[in-house]
């Protein structure tokens, strides 16, 4: 969980920051995080001893100490500026810009990737949806295991170690990259993992995919029409997606109806790794 951010700062940015530095700190308490400024005059004067790194990021504009910080183990960032146009910040996967305009969910954002803490996305009446760690894979492995769940689509790997490391290399390669991908649903009253839901990147086509498996259990409750429902009006106005497309098996008459009450229609047929309808919700006019 975040609780510090530390701006290691050189002399002449310091002067420019210092101008927002009350705003900057402000709006970061409000987050319930605390907010500290370090000038750096020389090369190596900076001192974290006592800071606790596991819950603290630290923004920079100095290469020298981004890189310092990023080989001691701390979540670093860098912050670009004018005066640093020549520093180069190599292995950054964060930076900012323009500290005043940059908003707590930024860095929050920026601090979880960097400590493996996936993402929160959305909540429904009664479900959470974040991003899929490789402990959820037991709870998968349970959900799978039910013949109905593999009826109509792909299954786990056979080899457990092979899953994790397929789930180690989604949050890398899909997450990281596009910004979304097939996330974890969790029941809110339990915790318990009840499914998986999201958007997929299809190849060949330039709108992602809805994608879902909600556990037996869960079943006829009306729990897969509430989280795929939220998760497209989160593609249209949060990923700004004009539209979402789905491919599901003609015998799947569940998965074809609850695609119908999501207000999808059917599109074309296409022969992928099997025989599919394409259906097809548009989400802007």
């Amino acid at each position: 969980m975040l609780k510090y951010i530390l701006f290691l700062l050189s002399e002449d940015y310091e002067k420019e920051a210092n101008i927002h530095r009350e705003m900057i700190s402000e709006g970061l308490e409000q987050a319930g995080v605390q907010a500290e400024f370090f000038s750096i005059r020389n090369e190596g004067a900076f001192h974290l001893k006592n800071i606790d790194r596991d819950y603290t990021l630290t923004v920079t504009d100095k290469a020298s100490v981004f890189h310092e910080l990023y080989q001691e183990g701390y979540y670093v960032i860098a912050l670009y500026h004018d005066g640093n146009k020549e520093e180069s910040f190599s292995g950054a996967r964060y930076a900012v810009e323009d500290l005043p305009a940059v908003e707590y969910r930024s860095y929050e954002k920026a601090f979880n990737r960097l400590a493996g803490i996936p993402w929160d996305i959305l909540e429904t009446e009664r479900m959470k949806v974040r991003e899929t760690t490789p402990l959820d894979i037991d709870e998968f492995y349970r959900i799978y295991n039910n013949p109905s769940i593999t009826r109509y689509m792909e299954d786990l790997f056979p080899d457990r170690k092979q899953e994790i490391e397929y789930i180690k290399a989604y949050v890398k390669q899909i997450y990281e990259f596009y910004g979304f991908g097939l996330w974890t649903v969790l029941h809110k009253e339990s915790g318990r993992v009840i499914g998986r839901a999201g958007l997929n990147v299809r190849e060949g086509y330039d709108i992602p995919e809805l994608g879902f498996v909600i556990d037996v259990e869960y079943q006829g409750q009306g729990y897969a029409f509430e989280v795929c429902n939220a998760i497209l009006k989160h593609a249209g106005e949060k990923l700004d997606f004009p539209a979402v497309q789905a491919f599901v098996d003609e015998n799947n008459q569940c998965s074809v109806h609850l695609l119908e009450k999501l207000g999808f229609a059917f599109d074309s047929e296409v022969d992928l790794d099997r025989h599919y309808h394409r259906y097809l919700k548009k989400l802007k006019k």
